[in-house]
C-alpha cells in the first residue's frame, strides 16, 4: 500500500525544456579494438600456427609446415627456425637454466613452458611444477607466493609468465592468475573479473595490457578491466598456443587455424558512426531501403548478399530512421536528411500500398513489409503453415488468406496481420521526423495525414488494427474491452495501454487535434489505461520477462514524456518509466540510458515520506558511452561462448523470460551485477535477450548498425554526450 500511494503521489515538474539533469559525457577519441585473421590463402605454410615472436622485421611464425614472416600485406616462408626450448636442472637447493638437450641427456630437467621476455637470462619461468624466479646469484627457486592477508597461492601447473610495463611479474595457473607488485602479490580469479583459467601462454604490451591465451579463446587486462576474446569475431580458431605484442600494443595470437591480430585505431564516436552508416548501405532492401539483416553466401564476407523480408521491416526502418532523425537535428549534415527522408517514404508507402489493390484494409492501416511481385508467391503454403502455426504455437493465430495481397500496380506483395511491434516503430519515428527533418509545410502535411489517418484507423475500430479480413490483427489489439476483461490479454495490458496513451499523445502532437487527447482521456477515466501502463510487463526482477516489449516500452515512455500535455498522465508515467529503468539498468543500454537521462532533470517523486528526485543511477551516461565504445566494428553474427566462464553468475529461475519455462543455465550476468559486454555477444536489434550467455552464429548474416546509431545520435541530440 505504501508503494501505491507513493505512486499516484509522483509529482512531474514540467519545465518546457528537453534539457537533462545528467551532466554529459566528453568522449573525445578512444582506441578502437579491431580483429584480423590470416589463413593459408594469406601465405602461412599452415594453419597449425605452433609460435609467434616480434621481430625487428615483423612478426614471425612457426607452423607445422614451416616458418613465415608478416610483410605487411601477407606472409612470406622463411627457413626453418631454430627454436630452442629450455629446461631447469637440479643444483643443489636451487636450479640452473639449460636448453632443452641438456635436461634430456640427464633425464632429470624440468620443461620450461615459458620464460618471460627480456635481455639476458629469464627473471622468472613457468612449468609444470611450478613458478621459478631467478635470484641475485643467477640460480632458480621456486617461488612461495603469498597475498597480503597471508593467504597462500598453490603455484602447481603454471602456464604462463609475464612482467608487465610497470616491471610487476605475473603468472597463470589453474587457479587463476596472480600479480606481484611493489605492495606484494594479488590475485585474481573469477570473483575479480577473470573470465576462464585453462591457460596455454601469456605476453605483456608496452601499452600496460597483459594477455593470457587459453584453450578457449584470448583474455585482455588492462587499467582493471578484463576482456574476453573468444569465437570468429576475434579469433581464427579459439585453440591458442602463443600470444606476441607489438610496440603500438597489437596482439599477435597463433592458434590452431591460423593468426588473428587484434589491433587498436584512434577514433571517434562520429568517426565510427561514419562505419556503421556505409554498412547500412549494404543492407537496405528495395528502392525504398528499407533495412534489416541481411544473408552472407559465405561466413564474414560482404561481397555476395542475399537479401529476404523480416516480419519487423517496418519496425526496424522505423528505428533507423529516427537515429537519422536525431543525427540532422544534432548536426544539420544533408546526408542525415536524405537517409531520414528515404526511411519516411520506406515508411509511408507501407501504409498507401494497402489502399491500391482489390483487396483492401480499412484506410490507415499499414503494412508490415513488401517483397517484389517477379519473385516467388509468397502466399503458396501459406494457409498450411498458419494452421500448423495455430494448432502447435499459438491459439490465437490467424488463419485466413491471402496474408500477402497484390498492390493495384502487380509490382509488390504486402505483408497483413501487422503486429503492435510495428506501430510503436511507426509512432516513435513519426515526431521525430516531423520536428526534426520536415521544413517545409508540404512536408509537415504528409506526415499529418500518414499519422492521423492510422489513428483514425484504430479510432474508429474501437483501438484495434483491423485487417483486410475485417477483423483485428493477431497483435493489433488495444480495445479496453479486451485489456481489462479478456484472460488472454491480461499480460499485454500494461504495455498495449502504455503504447495507445503514446500514439495519442504523437497524434496531437502532430496533427493539433484535440480529439486525440480527449480520446486518450476517455481511456483513462472510464478503462483505467493510465493504471494498466504502470507496469507495462509482468517481470520478477532484472532480466525476466520478453526483452521485446522493454525496447517496446522505452519508444512508447519517450514519446509520453516529450509529447503528451497531459499533466496528470505523466503524473504516473514518469514514475514508471523510472522503475523501468532501474530494472533495465543492469543491461548497460545506451538506448534506454539515454532515453531516461533525456528527460530525468523534470521528475520529482512525491509521497507522504519525502520529495525525491528520479535521477538516473551514477554511471547511467558512462555505461552507455562504455557501450558505444565496445560495439565491435564488424556487425556480421559470430557466435560466441560464454556459459563456462568464471565471473558469471546464473540469474535465478524466477528471472526466466516466462516463469512457467524450463531452468535455463545459459543466462546470466557478471560478478558486477552488468551483463555481457556487447563485445562478447551478438545481436541485431535491442530486442535480443542481453542475460543470454551462449550466442548462436555462423557468420553468414550481416546485422544492422541502427544498434549504435540510434542510441549515439539520440545522446548527441540530447546533449549527453560530447565527441
Amino acid at each position: 500500500m505504501k508503494h501505491f500511494l507513493s505512486t499516484l503521489l509522483v509529482t512531474v515538474l514540467l519545465l518546457g525544456s528537453l534539457a537533462s539533469a545528467a551532466q554529459p559525457v566528453k568522449v573525445g577519441t578512444f582506441l578502437q579494438e579491431k580483429a584480423s585473421a590470416f589463413h593459408t590463402g594469406d601465405g602461412l605454410p599452415s594453419e597449425d600456427v605452433q609460435s609467434i615472436s616480434i621481430e625487428a622485421d615483423g612478426p614471425v611464425v612457426e607452423t607445422t609446415a614451416g616458418a613465415a614472416q608478416f610483410t605487411g600485406s601477407g606472409w612470406t616462408r622463411l627457413d626453418a627456425l631454430t627454436i630452442t626450448r629450455y629446461v631447469l636442472l637440479p643444483d643443489g637447493d636451487t636450479y640452473v637454466l639449460a636448453k632443452s638437450d641438456a635436461g634430456q641427456e640427464s633425464g632429470s630437467g624440468i620443461p620450461v613452458r615459458q620464460a618471460t621476455d627480456g635481455s639476458g637470462a629469464p627473471a622468472a619461468v613457468a612449468t609444470a611444477q611450478g613458478l621459478f624466479v631467478r635470484t641475485d646469484a643467477g640460480r632458480y627457486e621456486k617461488a612461495v607466493v603469498q597475498d597480503g592477508a597471508s593467504r597462500h597461492w598453490g603455484v602447481e601447473d603454471v602456464r604462463g609468465v609475464a612482467i608487465d610495463a610497470e616491471g610487476c611479474l605475473w603468472f597463470a595457473t589453474l587457479a587463476g592468475a596472480a600479480r606481484q607488485g611493489q605492495d606484494g602479490w594479488e590475485f585474481f580469479t573469477g570473483e575479480e573479473g577473470l573470465p576462464y583459467n585453462d591457460f596455454t601462454c601469456m605476453a605483456a604490451g608496452k601499452d600496460g595490457a597483459v594477455w593470457f591465451g587459453t584453450t578457449l579463446g584470448a583474455i585482455r587486462y588492462k587499467d582493471g578491466a578484463w576482456r574476453y576474446r573468444q569465437g570468429r569475431r576475434w579469433l581464427p580458431n579459439d585453440e591458442v598456443r602463443a600470444i606476441a605484442v607489438a610496440d603500438d600494443g597489437a596482439a599477435w595470437i597463433a592458434t590452431a587455424g591460423g593468426v588473428g591480430r587484434i589491433s587498436f585505431e584512434a577514433m571517434t564516436l562520429a568517426d565510427k558512426a561514419a562505419i556503421y552508416e556505409k554498412g547500412m548501405d549494404l543492407i537496405k532492401r528495395t528502392e525504398f531501403g528499407y533495412t534489416s539483416e541481411v544473408g552472407l553466401k559465405q561466413p564474414g564476407d560482404k561481397r555476395e548478399i542475399i537479401y529476404s523480408d523480416s516480419d519487423n521491416d517496418g519496425l526496424w526502418t522505423a528505428m533507423y530512421g529516427a537515429g537519422e532523425c536525431f543525427a540532422y537535428a544534432a548536426t544539420k549534415d544533408q546526408a542525415a536528411k536524405a537517409r531520414a527522408t528515404q526511411a519516411f517514404e520506406a515508411l509511408r508507402f507501407l501504409q498507401k500500398v494497402t489502399q491500391t489493390g482489390d483487396i483492401r484494409p480499412p484506410k490507415g492501416y499499414v503494412a508490415r513489409t513488401i517483397l517484389p511481385t517477379d519473385g516467388p508467391d509468397p502466399n503458396e503454403g501459406r494457409v498450411e503453415s498458419d494452421i500448423a502455426h495455430r494448432e502447435k504455437q499459438d491459439a490465437l493465430w490467424k488463419v485466413y488468406e491471402p496474408r500477402w495481397p497484390k498492390s493495384g500496380d502487380g509490382k509488390w506483395y504486402w505483408k497483413s496481420d501487422t503486429s503492435s511491434d510495428e506501430l510503436d516503430g511507426h509512432y516513435f519515428f513519426y515526431p521525430a521526423y516531423y520536428d526534426y527533418v520536415a521544413e517545409t509545410e508540404e512536408e509537415k502535411e504528409r506526415v499529418r495525414e500518414v499519422v492521423r489517418d492510422l489513428t483514425d484507423h484504430m479510432m474508429e475500430h474501437g483501438f484495434n488494427l483491423v485487417d483486410h479480413d475485417g477483423t483485428p490483427t493477431r497483435w493489433g489489439i488495444y480495445n479496453p474491452e479486451s485489456l481489462n476483461k479478456d484472460v488472454n490479454w491480461w499480460p499485454e495490458r500494461g504495455l498495449k495501454s502504455l503504447s495507445m496513451l503514446s500514439y495519442l499523445a504523437v497524434a496531437g502532437h502532430i496533427t493539433g487535434d484535440p480529439k486525440y487527447g480527449e480520446a486518450s482521456r476517455e481511456l483513462i477515466e472510464k478503462h483505467h489505461f493510465q493504471t494498466n501502463a504502470m507496469i507495462y510487463k509482468i517481470h520478477f526482477g532484472p532480466g525476466s520477462g520478453n526483452q521485446s516489449d522493454d525496447e517496446m516500452a522505452f519508444m512508447n515512455y519517450y514519446n509520453l514524456a516529450k509529447y503528451s500535455q497531459d499533466e496528470e498522465l505523466l503524473r504516473q508515467m514518469m514514475y514508471s518509466f523510472y522503475s523501468a529503468w532501474t530494472n533495465e539498468q543492469p543491461e548497460m543500454n545506451p538506448l534506454f540510458n539515454f532515453m531516461y537521462a533525456a528527460f530525468e532533470g523534470r521528475t520529482t517523486y512525491r509521497s507522504p515520506w519525502g520529495e525525491f528526485k528520479l535521477h538516473s543511477w551514477k554511471g547511467c551516461i558512462e555505461d552507455a558511452v562504455e557501450t558505444l565504445i565496445d560495439f565491435p566494428l564488424d556487425r556480421v553474427d559470430w557466435g560466441h561462448k560464454n556459459s563456462h566462464r568464471l565471473d558469471l553468475r546464473r540469474l535465478p529461475r524466477q528471472q526466466a523470460a516466462e516463469p512457467y519455462e524450463p531452468p535455463r543455465h545459459n543466462r546470466g550476468y557478471r560478478v558486477d551485477g552488468k551483463v555481457l559486454p556487447v563485445s562478447e555477444r551478438y545481436f541485431n536489434h535491442w530486442n535480443t535477450d542481453p542475460w543470454s550467455l551462449d550466442y548462436g552464429g555462423s557468420g553468414t548474416v550481416l546485422g544492422s548498425g541502427t544498434v549504435y546509431l540510434l542510441p549515439y545520435y539520440m545522446g548527441l541530440y540530447h546533449g549527453l554526450i560530447e565527441n
